[in-house]
């Protein structure tokens, strides 16, 4: 696997509860919109990209990269806007990235796909130490976009977390040694602490 067979997908489709309600993609890090800065950072490593957003599409279309919304009513979380990825993926596999983890590693993309080489899984996943433990970031996942059908199956099913349903497949951790690339923006204040 190469770059030429991965399209990256950038998650700002979610609520924002924690955020106050607020588009979350649209909040700006360093004067740049977070969906904004996840895109540019995803650009090198991958062939194509999308976005994965409910709300002010009007601005999210000027991105310059194709926006996909849910086909699920309410914004039930990250999993429905996987779905929407995997349908419109134009490249055998997905990796995805939610919009609030801005200085996710360079070379994200290199390493999962190396993982699924490795392994014949078909779901690679980032993971952290924290802790002594390793602890899954299943938001940040590279995808075989031919699991788009059990996805759909498992979202009409009820399901709604990333590891539960990655847990259905062969899925393999990748550990990444520095933990704060994935500190995220959930709220106000982790998007101050990121400035």
């Amino acid at each position: 696997m190469n770059r030429a067979d991965i399209t990256g997908l950038v998650l700002a489709g979610g609520r924002g509860q924690r955020m106050g309600g607020v588009d979350k993609g649209l909040q700006l890090l360093r004067g740049t919109p977070l969906a904004q800065a996840a895109l540019e950072r995803l650009r090198p490593q991958v062939n194509a990209l999308l976005i994965s957003a409910n709300r002010h599409l009007d601005t999210y279309t000027t991105f310059g990269v194709p926006v996909l919304t849910d086909d699920a009513p309410d914004h039930p979380g990250p999993l429905a806007g996987l779905l929407a990825g995997l349908r419109a993926c134009p490249t055998a596999w997905l990796l995805a990235v939610p919009c609030d983890t801005p200085n996710f590693p360079a070379d994200l993309a290199e390493r999962l796909a190396r993982a699924i080489t490795a392994e014949g899984a078909d779901i690679a996943m980032a993971a952290t130490q924290e802790d002594g433990r390793v602890q899954p970031q299943p938001v940040f996942c590279l995808v075989r976009r031919s699991q788009a059908p059990d996805l759909a199956a498992f979202i009409a099913d009820g399901g709604a977390s990333p590891r539960a349903w990655a847990a259905r497949h062969r899925t393999t951790l990748v550990t990444f040694d520095e933990a704060a690339a994935f500190e995220n923006a959930n709220t106000l204040a982790d998007l101050q602490r990121l400035q």
